[in-house]
């Protein structure tokens, strides 16, 4: 076997390394830590879809209160997609809050093209409240 030959494997697996197998561990030892830090009275998402407050946190699992009625369910803590302050940290970097501001030429920009809104209409009263809380 050649040094070349030889070389171009080990390039080959360093490259798969730094591309695939690295930035996977990152996101899940990211995803382990914001599971572990997650404290009474944040707001959480499941990998399901359910969006609540938490209530009480064990070793592996977290109880939640979906709504105002009090139902309150109980998840392993591996269930859990997003916690609300890593959705606003998302949201801030998406919009420049923690590396630089918006111009204020932009931000008068999107006001001026905003049109005159409509007047609302009247929308019929329904016995159920179609809006979650």
């Amino acid at each position: 076997m050649d040094y070349s030959s030889l070389l171009m494997i080990v390039m080959m697996i360093a490259i798969f390394y730094f591309l695939m197998i690295r930035p996977e561990n990152q996101r899940k030892k990211k995803a382990e830590e914001m599971r572990n830090s997650i404290r009474k009275g944040e707001r959480i998402t499941t990998i399901g879809g359910l969006v609540g407050k938490v209530v009480q946190v064990n070793d592996s699992t977290i109880v939640f209160e979906t709504s105002e009625d009090r139902v309150r369910i109980e998840i392993a803590k591996w269930g859990i997609q997003s916690t609300e302050s890593m959705e606003q940290a998302a949201a801030q970097q998406k919009s420049g809050g923690l590396f630089g501001k918006k111009s204020e030429d932009a931000e008068t920009k999107t006001t001026e093209k905003q049109e005159p809104a409509e007047p609302a209409k009247k929308e019929e009263k329904t016995d159920f409240d179609p809006e979650i809380k």
